[in-house]
């Protein structure tokens, strides 16, 4: 599309349809969850999450995001003489609000989803054989789809360099005259 804006200096703007960052959004997440040990824990020696998978959709102004990680604690048993690992794959749902453009149409748009802080454990207690732990993370999203930019364009062209065949000519001619092919000797 071409339309012409400004009527004083004929000003010129043409419109260009190209895919751009639509909408953004983040968030900060702090959670709180209970797995059960197969014995009863004495001490918590340590967390480690892993494997952590994400994806998200539009779901009008605000992206859906569906994710799991894998956390192990490690802790110990039988008065700290022994130990043992907690394994579990923990699932979420987070929703996350766009802050988009007035005239974004989101429907078409797709979503990228990125961790800004990867989940991590920041406290885990012993309640009895449960095991409670927080898990920390930051997701953020971008929203791409179709937008228009204006763009200002000018009538006026480079002028060309005029070279003169005359000249060309003579330069020719002088070397040909002083340039001696036998310099080599």
């Amino acid at each position: 599309h071409t339309i012409i804006l400004g009527s004083d200096n004929m000003s010129k703007y043409r419109e260009i349809v190209t895919k751009a960052v639509i909408g953004k959004g983040k968030k900060y997440f702090k959670n709180k969850y209970t797995l059960t040990a197969k014995e009863k824990p004495s001490t918590i020696l340590g967390c480690w999450i892993i494997n952590h998978r994400f994806n998200g959709k539009l779901d009008n102004n605000d992206a859906k995001v569906n994710g799991t990680f894998d956390i192990n604690i490690w802790y110990s048993t039988d008065n700290d003489t022994k130990t043992n690992v907690i394994n579990d794959t923990i699932s979420y749902e987070d929703v996350i609000n766009i802050k988009s453009k007035i005239d974004a149409d989101l429907n078409d748009a797709e979503i990228i989803v990125k961790a800004l802080k990867q989940p991590e454990c920041t406290n885990v207690t012993i309640n009895d054989d449960n095991i409670d732990f927080e898990i920390e993370k930051e997701l953020g999203i971008e929203v791409v789809g179709d937008t228009k930019v204006k763009i200002l364009t000018e009538d006026d062209e480079d002028e060309w360099q005029v070279f003169d065949d005359k000249l060309d000519e003579e330069v020719d001619k002088k070397i040909d005259e002083e340039v001696k092919e036998d310099f080599i000797q």
